[in-house]
């Protein structure tokens, strides 16, 4: 297993059987939480550059999910209203920092010296925007950037504009005119040095249109594996497409979560696996809610969007845990709470068999988990494809 994704070490374990040999549960709650959630620890920082009028910040709002007038939205304005570095968190995900770069395109610009000022170090990848041509600027910082050996992507802004003044005319096709400005913005980069470049599409307004997929779909490939994870749960759940990633990337980690339960099952103390079992699939399936944007502080902020109430969007989810995670809740998710007891006594009978016990306690423990979280998560991605679908009364 790849080391940056091991869900559990030797001391963390013994760490969590102490406190649950002292019946000091709350720690245990706590221990068993700080491990299940140390691989969304993993920082992602990400350079928004471009010049004066270009979108930055409305970029940088849109790209967490929040909008321009929300609280800890980034400054946007008809003028450069970034004179300084400033970072701005993801709402839910505080080690996903979205950096809102100064201006580029001064007449005294270098983009060495640019990258020096904002600490190009620091940074997973850049975005570089344009909002009508890319010019030498642009450029100058592509390839200082790919000099110094990291990752860059042009985002031509503001294409809702565009789309709109086109459509004005009796000959609009909007997938013509997407392409003649693709090509044209690549045209621009191939003139001024930049060798087969991509330029993806982007309206701020409507992240989930045009090229935003193809984007994501670009970054997850080229970032590193726990990188790409802490991506996926970040993005903002706006589209089909998105919303089957997330479900791809939760469910590639169900493995590691469930070695933790299979872990925890090898020790000898009655109730123990149930106990630590509903605490894992307590906290697994709290994320999915959130990932999914399935929480009532998302759901509000969708119905504020989209002119929907809560009532009609909970409507559409089907989900046994659709009213709410408790442990009643969870048990009954389970299946039969009579036969999930039975399983964990004979986990208990197992662990209290040398060597050969252990194995098979912790083996019970670990499919059991992955099919219920499994079962979880498939409930609850098929919620948040209706929720999405309903919000915007059409499928995306």
């Amino acid at each position: 297993m790849d080391e940056e994704f091991c869900i559990i070490g030797q001391e963390e374990l013994d760490a969590i059987k102490e406190a649950l040999s002292t019946q000091d549960m709350p720690t245990a709650i706590t221990k068993i939480k700080n491990v299940l959630e140390q691989q969304d620890r993993v920082e992602l920082n990400i350079g928004v550059t471009g010049e004066s009028g270009s979108g930055k910040s409305s970029f940088v709002n849109a790209f967490r999910g929040i909008g321009d007038e929300e609280e800890g939205s980034a400054k946007t304005g008809p003028v450069e209203t970034t004179m300084q570095t400033q970072v701005y968190l993801h709402p839910k995900y505080e080690n996903v920092k979205v950096w809102d770069l100064p201006g580029i395109g001064t007449p005294n610009f270098t983009a060495k010296e640019y990258l020096e000022q904002v600490q190009f170090e620091r940074y997973d990848f850049f975005i570089i925007i344009a909002s009508d041509r890319f010019r030498e600027c642009h450029t100058q910082l592509a390839k200082e950037i790919m000099r110094m050996g990291k990752k860059f992507y042009f985002v031509r802004s503001k294409i809702d504009s565009n789309i709109l003044a086109e459509s004005r005319k009796k000959s609009f096709d909007q997938e013509k005119t997407l392409n003649t400005i693709r090509e044209d913005c690549e045209t621009e980069l191939t003139k001024i040095g930049i060798e087969a470049p991509v330029v993806f599409l982007i309206s701020c307004f409507e992240l989930g249109k045009y090229d935003f997929n193809l984007m994501q779909e670009r970054m997850e490939k080229e970032l590193p594996q726990h990188k790409r994870h802490v991506l996926m749960l970040a993005l903002p759940n706006i589209t089909l497409e998105i919303n089957e990633r997330k479900k791809k990337a939760l469910e590639e980690n169900i493995p590691r979560v469930a070695l933790l339960s299979a872990g925890i099952a090898t020790i000898p103390i009655p109730g123990l696996s149930i106990f630590v079992d509903l605490a894992i699939v307590n906290n697994e399936i709290e994320k999915y809610y959130s990932v999914f944007g399935l929480d009532d502080p998302s759901l509000q902020m969708l119905c504020e969007r989209s002119g929907k109430t809560i009532e009609e969007l909970k409507n559409v989810m089907k989900s046994s845990l659709h009213l709410g995670i408790n442990p009643t809740a969870l048990i009954s998710f389970l299946g039969a709470a009579s036969l999930y007891v039975s399983e964990n006594a004979i986990e208990y009978v197992c662990s209290l068999i040398p060597v050969l016990g252990t194995v098979v306690a912790g083996g019970m423990s670990y499919l059991t988990i992955s099919k219920m979280l499994k079962k979880a998560l498939n409930e609850l991605a098929e919620d948040a494809k209706n929720v999405l679908i309903a919000s915007l009364e059409t499928e995306v």
